[in-house]
């Protein structure tokens, strides 16, 4: 294990200086997924990243999914997951699970570690105030025509950006549970990816983070592909390097990008600390996703 002086110390604080200039009061959304919200040490680290990160002058906002804790429900009561094209089939009872987990255990998690490192986090969901408005998705089939009902799955129509706004401004942390409500007061599961790249137009954030249990967006060889253009992602679309789970992740990340959030960034959250390395140091990681 190298030791790490004093001197060595400063001089990484000392490169994280331009990143908090540059930062300052801007708005950063962060989904945040995978490992990095299974295993405790990476929990830990998380936590700690988002609160320097808003003690540092920036704005944090987190959205989370809940993919494995869901899973792990839906077991122990003796019901299997669905998943097509990446999206989770949720019927009326799968719904009562998301609720449950998203909106509850999860979620008071991530604010309870959080608060516990000195933040002031604040739970949500977007049945909070109905600031996410959803709308029933249908899936495209096989053919042109074909619809595919996935349940209690939404697409956002819309989401008001004042609640989040006022927590910004208040110095509280925003995290916020996928879940969404139609004008009838219908709850519907939406795909944190595209929760959080719509809320970082909305809020016109300067980066999306979104953590996942890969390097990044890879080839068909394995490589890790760091810097991507709109026209580079819709070639990997055509030929099917990316798909499955990626899908709605990639299409979040390049809305974003094309709609004004100026970086989208897709990290390994398996990386200890991964978050503070992709904003306060040269280096960074995982992929950036430009519209140019």
């Amino acid at each position: 294990m190298t030791m790490i002086t004093a001197a060595d110390k400063a001089n990484i604080l000392s490169e994280a200086l331009p990143y908090i200039q540059r930062f300052a009061d801007k708005t950063i959304v962060v989904k945040y997924g995978g490992n990095a919200m299974i295993d405790e040490e990476l929990k830990e680290g998380f936590a700690q990243d988002v609160v320097l990160l808003k003690l540092v002058g920036m704005n944090p906002v987190v959205v989370h999914g809940g993919g494995p804790q869901i899973n792990e429900l839906l077991d122990r009561i003796g019901k299997k997951g669905e998943f097509i094209q990446g999206m989770r089939v949720t019927d009326a009872e799968t719904m009562d699970v998301v609720e449950m987990v998203l909106g509850g255990h999860v979620n008071k998690e991530i604010v309870s570690l959080i608060n516990k490192h000195g933040g002031k986090a604040v739970g949500l969901t977007g049945q909070d105030g109905h600031f996410i408005r959803a709308r029933k998705m249908f899936l495209k089939g096989a053919s042109s025509d074909e619809l595919v009902d996935i349940g209690q799955v939404g697409e956002i129509e819309k989401i008001d950006p004042s609640i989040v706004s006022h927590l910004d401004a208040a110095d509280f942390i925003p995290v916020i549970a996928p879940i969404g409500v139609d004008a009838s007061g219908e709850s519907y599961n939406i795909n944190a990816d595209l929760v959080a790249g719509k809320l970082a137009e909305v809020l016109k954030a300067e980066k999306l983070i979104l953590m996942t249990n890969i390097p990044g967006v890879m080839d068909k060889d394995g490589n890790l592909l760091t810097k991507l253009t709109a026209r580079r992602i819709d070639e990997l679309f055509a030929d099917g390097t990316i798909s499955g789970g990626m899908l709605p992740k990639i299409s979040s990340a390049l809305d974003a990008a094309k709609s004004g959030v100026n970086s989208v960034h897709i990290i390994d959250g398996r990386v200890k600390h991964a978050l503070l390395l992709e904003v306060l140091t040269e280096a960074g990681v995982g992929t950036m996703i430009r519209a140019r």
